[in-house]
């Protein structure tokens, strides 16, 4: 939990550093978001799912905060690595869901040039950070299942920490290659919030750079992730298969299937928003703007859900914490 909290300080020095007071005749000094363009007059409606999500998401996560920070037995690296998702979680909702809030209900669609590319860089940062923590949270259970005697000596905080400085650095190209594009078109963002392509689509210059970074972060860095996610779990039912009865197998499985249902939560609508973004042209703008909004809704509200339901371990804890408030 430090060596995130330690990444959101460092973001936060990062954005205000880079972005404070950098307009001049290139750059607007505000953009203004839609929100979902061509439902304008069921905004209200929209709102309605989207807060209670939000609020699903932020009351799940600082349970499973608060369950792990008050319980001895669950400080193990397995429930760290949660602890990082659920503060992953809150930060990338938290850096959109204000704002959309605020257009759905008192339309209030300006947002500072500055506060847009902080926006952006805190999406991509903390998307790509919590696509990393998957992926060490599967080669935990890899390690836990098939290597038990090293499992606490790989993952240190050291080499979390690394990971995490790495998926900083690699996401600051985002906001500046926004930054250095002349926006001499409009100042409307068609899109609920400042997304990299929504916002650098408005240039007037080539952006083809921009849109090369993207693809490739996309290809390279969540594919990667996938891909060390997928060896993992062939080691892992390689080894649940060897287990010599099937109770045993089920046991072992059933302690990945909700890091299984987490990853499918994740994965399964960033690559479909991300693609359509770029190459559905051909789908009406609403429904890639709503699609791209409950992308970063959908993740924060069901991992709270999964791995409270599914891991016993949490799900112990949390009904003795109501029956105890109950007695």
């Amino acid at each position: 939990m430090n060596s995130v909290s330690f990444f959101i300080f460092l973001s936060y020095i990062i954005c205000s550093l880079l972005y404070s007071n950098t307009t001049d005749f290139t750059n607007p000094s505000t953009f203004i978001l839609l929100g979902i363009p061509g439902l304008e007059a069921t905004h209200l409606w929209i709102s309605i799912p989207f807060c209670a999500m939000y609020a699903i998401a932020v009351l799940g996560n600082f349970t499973i905060l608060f369950i792990v920070k008050r319980e001895p037995s669950l400080h193990e690296p397995m429930f760290y690595f949660l602890c990082m998702l659920a503060v992953t979680d809150l930060v990338m909702s938290t850096s959109t869901l204000p704002k959309m809030l605020s257009i759905f209900w008192f339309n209030s669609r300006e947002i500072s040039f500055s506060a847009c590319l902080t926006q952006m860089y805190f999406i991509h940062c903390f998307s790509e950070m919590e696509s990393g923590i998957l992926v060490a949270m599967a080669f935990d259970r890899y390690m836990a299942i098939c290597n038990p005697l090293r499992y606490s000596m790989t993952l240190t905080s050291s080499v979390v920490a690394k990971i995490g400085l790495a998926v900083v650095l690699l996401t600051l190209p985002y906001p500046f290659l926004a930054r250095r594009w002349p926006y001499c078109r409009t100042n409307i963002i068609p899109h609920s919030y400042c997304g990299h392509i929504a916002v650098v689509n408005l240039a007037c210059a080539d952006i083809r750079i921009s849109s090369y970074y993207g693809l490739f972060n996309l290809f390279s860095v969540i594919g990667m992730d996938v891909f060390f996610i997928a060896v993992s779990y062939t080691l892992i039912l390689r080894a649940i298969f060897r287990l010599p009865t099937k109770d045993a197998r089920l046991k072992t499985f059933g302690t990945c299937s909700s890091h299984l249902c987490a990853i499918l939560a994740l994965y399964i609508p960033h690559f479909f928003s991300s693609l359509m973004q770029r190459f559905g042209q051909n789908v009406p703008l609403h429904l890639r703007v709503l699609i791209a909004s409950m992308y970063l809704l959908m993740p924060p509200m069901l991992h709270p859900i999964i791995y409270g339901v599914r891991t016993k371990q949490i799900r112990g804890r949390l009904l003795q914490l109501f029956t105890h408030k109950q007695n």
